[in-house]
């Protein structure tokens, strides 16, 4: 599974956080999004590949703007938090 975090200029309040949620629900079949005007970003969780360029396509008609893409390897942690073979 793919974390995908999009720092997003213009996100002022929780409707904006819900205008581009629905945005990326309706473009793309994702597990998880969240979005937070505070920290100014949308995490997406997905099992497929979007590209920085789909997601500026998906977004920015909606009136805010990505400054920044950046994707990594998600996976969940185990039971409290520690991942299996650690001991703490």
């Amino acid at each position: 599974m793919n974390k995908i975090t999009v720092k997003i200029d213009g996100m002022m309040c929780g409707m904006c956080e819900s205008h581009v949620n629905d945005a990326i629900r309706r473009a793309f079949p994702v597990k998880k999004v969240t979005s937070s005007h505070a920290k100014g970003e949308t995490v997406i969780l997905t099992e497929t590949d979007i590209s920085e360029e789909q997601l500026r396509t998906a977004i920015e008609p909606t009136g805010y703007r990505v400054l920044e893409v950046s994707t990594e390897e998600y996976g969940k942690k185990g039971l409290f938090g520690f991942r299996k073979g650690n001991k703490g």
